[in-house]
């Protein structure tokens, strides 16, 4: 099992959620306005005057088998605007409830 934390852009909400349907994805929690700045480079989303985007975040728990196959499509995903950012971190998941 692993836990998926995303990070990206408020505007892929719809697309990230398309992708875990296509891929079963059925779980997640799902955080609406999250501010940040990528370390490489892309624009910062603080939400102010001068940065008014913001970013979403969230984090799912899978079967090992559906890491690889989310992380290509979230690849995918993120190319369409670099400058937005999409970021995600793939941890282990030591123990369910």
């Amino acid at each position: 099992m692993k836990a998926v934390f995303i990070s990206a852009y408020q505007a892929f909400y719809q697309d990230i959620l398309e992708l875990f349907n296509q891929l079963e994805i059925r779980g997640f929690t799902y955080w609406d306005e999250v501010q940040g700045r990528g370390h490489f480079n892309g624009e910062p989303h603080y939400g102010s005057h001068a940065w008014p985007t913001l970013n979403c975040a969230f984090l799912t728990m899978i079967e090992d088998h559906q890491v690889e196959p989310l992380m290509q499509k979230l690849r995918e995903l993120d190319k369409t605007a670099p400058q937005q950012g999409l970021r995600a971190f793939v941890l282990p998941c030591l123990e369910m409830l």
